[in-house]
């Protein structure tokens, strides 16, 4: 008798293991022919956005009302950039956007082409005022700081200024958001440069580059500390680092002096972006291995959910109801790296991952 209590005791805990709630995945959006690797909700409405050089169809900003209409945003004519047109006010190339307050932030490549040169005012980070739709400001980055080889990735904002990643030419680009005036810091450091020996895998392969090489990534994800004192950041396969706000905005380092104030801050695999929430926890997407883990305050990192669906879920947005906006551009899978044949699984889509427990 007292066996078959035991062995009913453990079956039953057995039972409550495998049928233990896990984290579910709703798709949020999603689409047949247009690959998104940013996403913002304001208001009922979705922003997303992805990278010309994907192969992605349609316009470079696309708004989702709450009817499920498509269009592009804020108008047509900031959609319709082509080769050898004006780019001062068109999207070139977004690689992210960053919803601050009602104010939706748009970063600009500004090269239509994985690893080329940013076309003539193509560099930019545009801001859109969302309860009138209309662009009110656009900060150009001119040939000194989008340089050579730039690919403007990632935005953060503290104390009046942004921070923005060059994740081609390595380095930090610091912008003064009332005086428009920009500077490069960190170049070419080595917490902005892709390690040599930290490849890019996923589904077990290596990511190569279209020159056949491993892909490397600079600088790419970053974030600010709840307290606005440190800048975390790194390239994409990590490690990240930091510095303090007030030292990126001192003009009186040297670029040595600078450099001596980075720190180590985690090491964090291969990501495709981060988003920080209200009390310092970090979220971002392990590239290698599906899934969506948390690094809390105290260091340690947990794991919210592993699945095969979220393949290179890139810039993840966090909403006020604590729910994650997860985008899945499959980036490794697009032509780009896989000798111009598209392994992309359609539809692609945009899924909702509630943070809480």
């Amino acid at each position: 008798m007292t066996r078959l209590l035991l062995g009913a005791a453990v079956l039953a805990l057995l039972v409550g293991c495998s049928t233990a709630k896990q984290p579910e995945l709703d798709v949020a959006v999603q689409s047949s022919g247009q690959i998104w690797n940013a996403v913002a909700h304001y208001s009922g409405r979705t922003f997303l956005s992805g990278p010309r050089w994907t192969g992605t169809q349609g316009p470079q900003l696309t708004a989702v009302d709450s009817n499920g209409q498509h269009s592009a945003y804020p108008n047509d004519a900031w959609n319709n950039w082509a080769p050898g047109l004006d780019a001062a006010n068109a999207f070139v190339n977004i690689n992210a956007l960053r919803l601050e307050g009602n104010k939706l932030w748009v970063v600009d490549t500004g090269s239509p082409e994985f690893g080329g040169n940013p076309v003539h005012q193509g560099a930019k980070l545009v801001c859109i005022d969302l309860p009138t739709n209309q662009v009110v400001r656009t900060y150009f980055f001119g040939p000194d700081i989008a340089t050579a080889g730039s690919y403007v990735d990632d935005v953060r904002f503290s104390a009046g200024m942004a921070f923005l990643t060059d994740a081609g030419n390595a380095g930090i680009i610091v912008l003064d958001l009332k005086t428009g005036a920009a500077r490069r810091v960190l170049n070419q450091h080595a917490s902005v440069n892709a390690p040599p020996d930290r490849d890019l895998v996923l589904s077990n392969h290596v990511v190569k580059a279209p020159n056949g090489e491993p892909l490397r990534v600079n600088a790419d994800p970053l974030e600010v500390s709840i307290d606005g004192i440190w800048l975390y950041y790194g390239p994409l396969q990590g490690p990240w680092s930091k510095v303090r706000i007030q030292d990126l905005a001192n003009l009186a380092l040297t670029p040595e002096q600078l450099a001596a104030r980075v720190e180590f801050f985690a090491d964090i695999p291969a990501t495709g972006g981060s988003v920080m929430d209200a009390q310092g926890n970090l979220y971002f997407s392990d590239l290698a291995h599906d899934a969506i883990r948390v690094r809390r305050t105290d260091g340690q990192i947990e794991t919210l959910i592993q699945d095969k669906r979220l393949h290179w879920v890139d810039a993840p947005f966090l909403d006020k109801d604590g729910t994650l906006w997860l985008p899945t551009p499959q980036m490794d899978r697009v032509g780009l790296f896989n000798n111009g044949q598209s392994l992309v699984q359609w539809p692609m889509r945009v899924y909702h991952l509630s943070t809480h427990r």
